[in-house]
């Protein structure tokens, strides 16, 4: 019928075949034919059973994320239409699923009659995570298969699920054991002559019912499912659009979906959430690594350093199916990284996310040493040491030693001068910094730190190994801090001012918790541990008046029981301290601050507007290829809300004009360059321009 819908015969079942690569998704120039080939299926006596297959890789990932906001999206045939349209035929429908049926993928197999799947089949509804619900009767026709508990897990967490669950929920009817398509003719045939009646999922009310009878179980599947919405809008809806599916008709429960999805679609947070989806796939897109560049084999990984950072990385590699081997000065503290390492997975199977085979498999891809010459066959070297440069050039000096031709030697430092590390080897092309967050076998972000000398066959290497072990990368350039570290030294410029000025801890970090970051800048530092930025803080000959002041009396954060706040014994919950109180009035009275009230505007305008100015600044410097990989560092690295789309997104929402403008106010009432409009975001305010318009 087209290039992107095929139909043929078997004997009395009609195959059509959609093939809208590279993942089939439900754009306009696919469902126009789609639905002729169903509406001929529907009218041709010849045609007793149909079956829906797709070509490539993948089933139906999704609808077309591109169409959102214009007239292609809702362009008849839309993909509702579609859904209803398959409801209405008397012959048995099959979905033959492979890959993943996603979203509307998913939406498009329930509105068939019956569903066969491939053994290595994934289904979801992962709407949520762009801001939105399933808009074609997801939210409807899910809890009639899968039942309304199972339907609201699935459609709030956004996550697939796995093609045996899929069967034992009831979402398919069959896992294909031998090819698919095949599998599903078959099945449409036996269902051909059994004569039906082939009942569509919108009449299937018997999994609805006890939860119409009593709703306590569903409700208690709800409260567990948006316990940690944070702010965003779209889990609630997706758990009302189910609630609507119990309580409600199938039509008037179809219709409020639609309305929800209208809502969300239009909204911020959806606008936000969809700019992160396509700022990831941008951040793959870097100068001078082209599809023509070939990246190195790494088949073998060393670590260096088995401490917290050491060993999450390790941790990381050999989840990712990597072979490890982690070196330590000695057998002691390899003794105690390998003491915490099988205590996050013991925890992980403790919590029912691991099981003990898959902690054991990992257990078996590291192994240990004290010598430098066993990593002598490692095809990615990455060092996790104390952040000095002169233990970097000890470490790099070794491994230039050691190291094969064409290793990579990959440094974790979250602030030193990459290429000074590189100078240290023989082979500065080889040398690239990996900047993991911590903990790093959880942490999502990667900063690839390139060099002035680093080859484009290390960053294709490395952007494809970040993917491997589930890292989302973005490739940056050479600075103090790189992109994430420097933007937050920006927002943390006039913390300590803030405090002398009238402000305490806890209404500073309750307006970032309020703004939707995880926790506050203060209980940050006493997770971390105040030590360690006093210790940065000596090396570089600063000095900070309050958290010097706290770490001078043994304040530490958590691990000593108090810090910026006091923490009761094995509770990781801050709680005021009054002797900070007094501490910070002491330090005010001393520097002759008078201190008055501070408002919840004046500390967002003073730590998150000077972070977007510095990501102006970056952006300048070509520190960072664009503005959404800077929204991708923040809101992967350092928990800058996903509803509202990292910094640089955030800032064309709330204004250029009026960032520039108070931080023009702030720059005249206290003098510090931080609050100095970069020059590039004066000229965008000015001329009423955009960092989403700007050119990448």
């Amino acid at each position: 019928m087209s290039d992107y819908v095929t139909v043929a015969h078997d004997g009395g079942i009609a195959i059509i075949t959609l093939d809208n690569p590279p993942v089939n998704a439900l754009s306009h120039h696919l469902r126009q034919p789609l639905f002729a080939a169903i509406e001929a299926a529907r009218d041709d006596d010849a045609v007793q059973g149909l079956v829906i297959a797709c070509a490539g890789r993948t089933f139906v990932s999704g609808a077309d994320i591109s169409e959102f906001g214009t007239d292609r999206a809702m362009a008849s045939p839309s993909l509702p239409q579609l859904c209803a349209l398959l409801e209405t035929l008397r012959k048995p429908t099959v979905a033959a699923i492979h890959g993943t049926a996603l979203g509307g993928g998913l939406e498009l197999a329930l509105s068939c009659h019956y569903r066969v799947a491939d053994k290595g089949a994934r289904v979801g509804l992962p709407e949520v995570k762009l801001g939105i619900l399933p808009g074609a009767g997801g939210t409807v026709r899910l809890p009639r298969v899968a039942g309304p508990e199972k339907a609201v897990k699935m459609i709030v967490s956004g996550s697939p699920v796995g093609a045996a669950e899929a069967l034992s929920s009831g979402i398919v009817d069959e896992i294909a054991e031998s090819e698919l398509t095949a599998a599903a003719v078959a099945f449409a045939r036996r269902k051909v002559a059994e004569g039906g009646p082939h009942l569509p999922v919108r009449e299937r009310n018997g999994k609805l019912e006890a939860a119409r009878a009593d709703p306590a179980a569903f409700e208690a599947a709800v409260k567990q499912a948006t316990a940690k919405t944070r702010g965003l809008e779209a889990p609630l809806a997706c758990a009302q659009a189910v609630r609507n599916a119990v309580e409600l008709s199938f039509d008037d429960a179809l219709a409020r979906e639609r309305e929800l999805f209208v809502q969300l679609v239009s909204g911020v947070q959806s606008r936000a959430q969809r700019h992160l989806f396509f700022a990831e796939r941008e951040a793959a897109k870097v100068a001078g690594v082209g599809k023509d560049v070939a990246a190195r084999p790494v088949k073998k990984v060393g670590i260096i350093g088995a401490g917290t950072m050491g060993g999450g990385i390790a941790m990381a590699f050999a989840n990712g199916g990597f072979p490890v081997t982690v070196l330590e000065a000695n057998e002691e503290a390899l003794d105690r990284g390998f003491a915490t390492i099988e205590k996050n997975y013991a925890i992980s199977v403790e919590r029912g996310s691991l099981s003990p085979e898959d902690k054991a498999a990992r257990l078996s891809r590291f192994s240990r040493t004290t010598d430098y010459a066993d990593l002598a066959d490692a095809d990615l070297i990455i060092e996790a040491v104390f952040e000095e440069m002169s233990v970097k050039k000890d470490v790099f000096g070794k491994l230039d030693k050691v190291a094969k031709a064409g290793a990579i030697l990959a440094t974790n430092t979250s602030y030193l001068d990459v290429n000074e590390i590189a100078s240290f080897t023989s082979r500065p092309q080889d040398v690239v910094g990996l900047h993991f967050f911590s903990p790093a076998n959880v942490m999502k972000l990667l900063e690839i730190v390139r060099g002035d000398k680093t080859a484009p066959d290390v960053l294709a290497t490395v952007l494809g190994v970040a993917r491997k072990i589930a890292k989302v990368p973005v490739v940056v350039g050479v600075c103090h801090g790189f992109v994430g570290n420097r933007m937050l030294g920006a927002r943390g410029d006039d913390l300590e001012p803030l405090l002398l000025e009238g402000a305490s801890p806890e209404q500073i970090d309750k307006v970032f918790t309020g703004f939707g970051f995880p926790m506050g800048p203060f209980a940050m530092w006493d997770l971390a541990g105040l030590d360690i930025g006093w210790r940065t803080r000596k090396a570089l000959g600063k000095t900070a008046v309050i958290a010097d002041a706290l770490c001078e009396e043994g304040r530490f954060g958590q691990k000593t029981g108090k810090g910026m706040y006091l923490y009761e014994s094995g509770s990781r919950t801050p709680r005021p301290d009054p002797q900070v109180a007094r501490l910070i009035e002491d330090k005010a009275r001393e520097l002759g601050i008078e201190r008055r009230a501070i408002s919840d505007q004046e500390i967002v305008e003073r730590t998150l507007y000077p972070m977007v100015n510095e990501g102006a600044r970056i952006l300048e410097e070509g520190i960072a290829a664009r503005p959404s990989d800077i929204d991708i560092v923040w809101v992967n690295g350092y928990g800058f809300p996903v509803g509202k789309g990292g910094p640089m997104f955030w800032a064309d929402i709330e204004g250029l004009k009026t960032i520039v403008e108070r931080l023009d106010h702030w720059r005249a009432k206290t003098g510090k360059a931080v609050f100095e409009p970069a020059a590039s975001l004066r000229r965008l305010a000015e001329t009423g321009g955009s960092f989403s318009a700007r050119p990448a």
